[in-house]
């Protein structure tokens, strides 16, 4: 909402460290995993899915962006199917941006090196996925395409437990078990959202708006080292910042927070009584022409 401009940076990688000649002064470890995950959903799922989603779509069709996204049969890929059983599945088959039930497009960037998944099993053979590797990403993605993508490779062990789903109530969405790897920040500076709007609007409880005003909070924060607003914005989309819930009870307001680890930045950036340094912002965030 706040940036509409498709605005890119380029990541240098050395070893396992980030850096970038349009965020200057900035330099971090990344937490590498796969954005995207999960078994396949049964017919029956798939249907609870496209039933839901085109309910929501249905109270403002017109939207712009869309509520949400219907199976689209132009551009289908579905492997060697073809003739009227494409036709069939094309209709029906879920869009993978978001996430669901069944794991799918998470963006959970502690998901890394080492980390143990338990996903429910919905049809026979679990028909396991997995792909969308990231270098990097904050928590929330806020940039959308924020995190920095990859080539790579995964080697998984993959083990099952016979009726574990019901054993362990696990009916719907993954848990997991983070990996013990690098980067283990341990100094951050918090920025803190409630569920009000910019232009003073008062909402319920929306977490989601919370976590937009403590992402703002922040980028503000950072233009007053030198930094552009679109560079802020970027670096909050691809460095291992930590976005937490932190109040959803007191009514009427969310509070939510969105911690930055300190070690990333070359100069000092907690407040102090002598005022921020001034950093040479560089070239910029450059707007791509798309």
């Amino acid at each position: 909402d706040q940036f509409p401009d498709a605005y890119k940076a380029i990541w240098d990688f050395s070893g396992q460290k980030a850096t970038s000649r349009h965020v200057p002064h900035v330099s971090f470890t990344g937490i590498v995993h796969p954005g995207l995950m999960g078994t396949a959903p049964s017919h029956e799922l798939l249907s609870t899915w496209n039933t839901r989603e085109a309910a929501l779509i249905a109270t403002d069709p017109d939207r712009e962006p869309a509520l949400a996204l219907p199976p689209e049969p132009n551009g289908a890929i579905l492997g060697s199917l073809s003739g009227a059983d494409f036709d069939r599945v094309a209709a029906e088959a879920a869009r993978t941006a978001p996430p669901r039930e069944n794991g799918g497009n998470q963006d959970i960037k502690n998901l890394t090196k080492g980390s143990r998944i338990f996903y429910p099993v919905f049809v026979d053979g679990a028909n396991l996925s997995v792909g969308d590797l990231h270098f990097s990403q904050g928590d929330g993605e806020i940039t959308f395409c924020g995190a920095i993508e990859m080539g790579g490779f995964i080697d998984l062990r993959v083990d099952l437990i016979p009726g574990g789903m019901e054993t362990y109530g696990v009916s719907e969405n993954a848990i997991f078990m983070p990996g013990n790897t690098d980067p283990q920040y341990s100094e951050w500076l918090a920025f803190s959202g409630t569920s009000v709007t910019l232009d003073g609007e008062q909402r319920y409880l929306d977490s989601q708006l919370a976590y937009q005003r403590a992402c703002l909070h922040a980028i503000d924060y950072l233009t007053k080292f030198g930094y552009s607003p679109e560079q802020a914005y970027l670096l909050l989309g691809a460095a291992p910042i930590e976005g937490r819930l932190s109040g959803v009870v007191d009514i009427p307001n969310s509070c939510a927070t969105v911690y930055l680890p300190t070690a990333i930045f070359e100069f000092p950036v907690a407040p102090t009584a002598s005022g921020p340094v001034t950093i040479d912002p560089g070239i910029g965030a450059p707007r791509s022409s798309a």
